[in-house]
């Protein structure tokens, strides 16, 4: 068993060759290497399966032994200083280890379609091997300084994926709020790992967790200073998990492709910040404050992330806001001190919301059938509508991921989040009141996500001849009177744009990349046939993946399930997760009887429902029949009453619109009051410092100026005013000796 534990230092470097090959395949044989490009896909795939194997041997073997192993050897060695490198594996390790794997096998297969008429394919899947060696090698670090080495080339990557398509001016921007936003936090945890090395002596974990303990106990430190270092360590997490404050970066970073949305969204980026509070958990949770710092937080951020994402139009955006609040409610877990209940909902949250994401990319893929390759209309929500009938698999797996976030048993999401919901009502029932009403939102949001993407009539007319498209849009939150509502559907219906003739048509996406083949139909409008494109459903290569994670999401909430029937315990977590509960030093309890279990989420099903309801409620189609129009008109007063009779809900509309007025405090606040520091500061560098020094010089020039005037060449001269100067100096002299006296 340790002849395995000792080789588990592969496990970061067996995607990297992926990388390096490319970028050796491209200086020497290019066009080769641009030919088999799709053979770069395979091996990566290939890579990461070997990668996998070894991952789920390595968890097999930490269930069975219930064991800790650390090996180590010595990289820097001086008198006063000692650096090791080396890898750490327990429970934590492992189950991140397959989080990663087994999410970025999906989505390198899933990636292989949806990028292949793509320009940087092969960029594609080099910035992806190396992304998943770098966060394998995160979370297989001994020490801080080699998570801190791992943390920074995470970032890297995060910031390459994210302005992928860097030529496009919304994307290039999206990668640099992050990358900048992302430093901030990194430079926290920068100083608070040099913190705790000046407390402690150490890097090591294990070495940390032991000195801070007994310094404590003895009362032998600052703990003002302790509890500095420890906010400042916090403050990488709350960058890295986009946690209030410096969550702004996150909606925008999903202006790269989908799979990268997915993957930073699932298993990594993202969750890189709840593995580091985690993995530092033993430390917080002996540190006065800290641990109550991390609670406050992620109740702040469950709350921010579910009102913001309340009037998204983007469904990524939509997507996006969504896992900051699930990363908010792992947050406050663990500042609760529930250790377990935190990664069951890592682990459920990263299957269902790759789910997510992977199907809003095949939604995004169908989209651009009709309105071209368009981000700010290929997903847009407003535009979609009754996909139903044209991507029902699609439909299928998104609605499963959907039920599964809103917390519907038996569905992964259920277990954990109906575990994180108790806990904090016990916790504090002040709090555990927000925690619930956020579930509701949560049901609210998702279910708003996809009755306007796949419920009622497609709000987007086909794309015609000359590619301009009409836009026939419901805004539900009453942008426009009842009139113009009627007017648009009354114009879907004679329009009959839902006769739709199939012929086949070939036209080129890009001039630089291959030929794709889309169906067409036909509409006879006034006697004039014109071609329009319609959605349709992904080919099998990205529908795969949601197969496999549709699978994952209806089954892996088994691995938690807190409950005893005759003494047959089914919690599998919670004995993989033992050694590092250990260290905690605190009891948790595992399992419960049913009648226990089931009293307890009764409410947290019944509030899921109501806001099910209340989303169908408002966002439910009642246009299915057109003939009608006294039923709609009468359905839209009752909307409209329902949206704007309250100054509440406009108020509440407005601040997510709005994102919270976040972004503009930083725009107004930060960002504007340094540019003017910074023009302050340039002013007094050019005009002050530089003008001194500049006018040492110009007085200096101007004295030779005026002195060469003085000579003029005849050596009887120059004699004459030195003996002149000599006898003034002598007079002055003596005057002054004949006054002292």
């Amino acid at each position: 068993m340790e002849h395995t534990y000792e080789y588990a230092w592969i496990i970061p470097f067996v995607p990297l060759p992926v990388p390096l090959l490319i970028g050796v395949g491209l200086l020497i044989f290019p066009s080769a290497t641009i030919k088999l490009r799709r053979m770069w896909a395979l091996k990566s795939v290939l890579l990461l399966s070997i990668a996998m194997v070894l991952s789920i041997n390595l968890s097999i073997q930490q269930i069975n032994s219930s064991s800790i192993y650390q090996y180590v050897w010595s990289w820097i060695i001086t008198h006063d200083f000692s650096l090791e490198l080396g890898f750490f594996i327990d429970p934590l390790t492992s189950i991140i280890l397959i989080l990663i794997t087994t999410v970025g096998i999906v989505v390198l297969i899933y990636s292989d379609n949806y990028m292949s008429h793509d320009q940087g394919y092969l960029r594609f899947f080099a910035y992806m091997s190396f992304f998943s060696t770098s966060m394998l090698g995160l979370v297989t670090s001994s020490n801080l300084i080699q998570i801190y080495i791992f943390w920074e080339l995470v970032g890297m990557c995060s910031y390459l994926l994210i302005g992928f398509w860097f030529t496009r001016p919304v994307a290039a921007n999206a990668c640099q709020k992050a990358f900048v936003t992302n430093r901030i936090g990194d430079f926290g945890f920068l100083l608070g790992i040099l913190g705790f090395y000046w407390i402690t002596g150490s890097f090591e974990f294990r070495d940390m967790f032991e000195i801070v303990n007994n310094l404590i106990y003895n009362n032998e430190f600052n703990v003002l200073f302790v509890i500095f270092c420890a906010v400042l360590l916090f403050a990488g997490a709350v960058a890295k998990s986009a946690q209030f404050p410096l969550h702004v970066w996150l909606p925008d970073a999903m202006e790269g492709p989908t799979p990268i949305s997915a993957l930073i969204h699932a298993a990594t980026l993202v969750a890189a910040g709840i593995f580091l509070v985690a993995r530092l958990l033993p430390l917080f949770t002996v540190i006065p404050y800290i641990r109550d710092l991390i609670f406050f937080i992620g109740i702040i951020t469950v709350l921010l992330g579910a009102t913001l994402v309340l009037t998204q139009k983007d469904i990524k955006r939509g997507l996006a806001y969504s896992t900051m609040s699930q990363l908010g409610y792992m947050m406050l877990a663990l500042g609760m001190g529930s250790y377990r209940t935190a990664l069951f909902h890592l682990i459920t949250h990263a299957y269902s919301k790759a789910l997510l994401f992977l199907g809003s990319g095949s939604v995004i893929h169908a989209m651009e059938t009709i309105v071209g390759y368009s981000p700010e209309k290929s997903q847009n929500m407003v535009l979609m509508g009754g996909l139903t009938k044209h991507v029902p698999i699609t439909k299928t797996a998104f609605l499963l991921g959907t039920l599964s976030l809103c917390g519907i048993p038996p569905l992964a999401c259920f277990w954990s989040k109906d575990e994180i919901l108790n806990d904090t009502c016990l916790y504090s029932p002040t709090f555990g009141l927000i925690a619930w009403s956020t579930a509701g939102l949560t049901a609210f949001y998702m279910f708003r996500i996809y009755l306007l993407t796949f419920e009622g009539h497609l709000n987007v007319s086909f794309k015609n001849y000359n590619g301009k498209t009409s836009i026939q849009s419901i805004s539900l939150w009453g942008k426009g009177n009842s009139k113009n509502i009627k007017k648009n559907l009354w114009l879907l219906m004679n329009n009959n744009e839902s006769t739709l003739l199939k012929t086949k048509k070939t036209y080129r996406i890009d001039e630089n990349v291959r030929e794709m083949t889309r169906p067409f139909i036909t509409i006879s409008h006034f006697g004039n046939k014109v071609n329009y494109s319609y959605p349709y459903e992904s080919d099998n290569t990205m529908l795969f993946p949601l197969l496999v994670l549709f699978l994952f999401t209806l089954c892996v909430g088994s691995i938690g399930i807190p409950v005893n029937h005759e003494g047959m315990g089914l919690d599998i977590l919670s004995k993989w997760l033992t050694p590092s509960i250990n260290l905690l030093h605190t009891n948790f309890k595992n399992s419960m009887d049913w009648y226990e279990f089931g009293k307890n989420v009764i409410f947290s099903v019944s509030i899921a429902y109501f806001g099910i309801f209340i989303a169908l409620f408002l966002y439910k189609p009642v246009y299915s029949s057109f003939k009608n129009l006294d039923l709609i008109n009468s359905f839209v007063k009752i909307r409209s009453k329902i949206n704007f009779g309250d100054k509440m809900i406009n108020r509440i509309y407005n601040w997510s619109e709005n994102r919270g007025y976040i972004d503009a405090f930083y725009a107004i606040f930060l960002t504007r009051n340094i540019r003017v520091l910074a023009e302050f500061i340039y002013f007094v560098d050019r005009q002050i410092i530089d003008g001194i020094t500049n006018g040492v010089g110009i007085i200096s020039f101007f004295i030779g100026e005026g002195i060469k005037y003085v000579g003029g060449g005849r050596v009887s001269s120059y004699l004459f005013l030195y003996f002149s100067n000599v006898l003034i100096l002598i007079f002055e002299f003596s005057s002054f000796l004949s006054r002292s006296k």
